[in-house]
């Protein structure tokens, strides 16, 4: 889990329908960076990290201790 970069942030956000431009896309990776730094030392600990769609499964799953 990295901080996206503009450059990812462009087809992201084109992909979502709401194209931006450089500057934009700039200030969407300044502002939602610190909860990626943030989340870096858990990152790949948590069942929904990797696949999303797989949310509902990973919390109805019971973990053995």
């Amino acid at each position: 889990m990295t901080r996206p970069t503009p450059k990812e942030i462009k087809p992201m956000a084109q992909v979502a329908g709401v194209p931006v431009d450089d500057e934009i896309a700039t200030r969407i990776s300044n502002s939602i960076g610190p909860a990626f730094e943030g989340f870096a030392a858990i990152a790949g600990t948590l069942p929904f990290d990797l696949e999303p769609a797989l949310y509902s499964i990973a919390q109805t799953q019971k973990v053995s201790k």
